[in-house]
């Protein structure tokens, strides 16, 4: 099993998301992945580069997946008294 930590949480160079695709693909219907991220699957394209490729990889982590979303507050952000960054307020004060 491999398990993949924050996807997205930093964008792909070209050549690390050809990487990333090829090791998704080597794993799929093979061997057990399991992958994080704070980004739904429709900004994937953002993270790698490319939209045909997000959405081929996509196709095949969710092939056979069990997909869990989880929803509420952060629990690194519990002890501010918030349930966002105090970045985000701003940009939303500011919109």
């Amino acid at each position: 099993m491999i398990i993949v930590d924050e996807v997205g949480y930093l964008p792909f160079e070209q050549d690390a998301a050809n990487l990333f695709f090829q090791l998704v693909s080597s794993r799929y219907e093979h061997a057990s992945l399991i992958l994080t991220s704070n980004l739904p699957f429709a900004r994937w394209g953002e993270v790698f580069g490319d939209q045909t490729v997000a959405a081929a990889m996509i196709d095949r982590v969710v092939h056979h997946a069990e997909v869990h979303t989880l929803k509420g507050a952060s629990y690194r952000l519990k002890h501010l008294g918030t349930d966002t960054l105090p970045s985000a307020a701003i940009t939303e004060q500011t919109n």
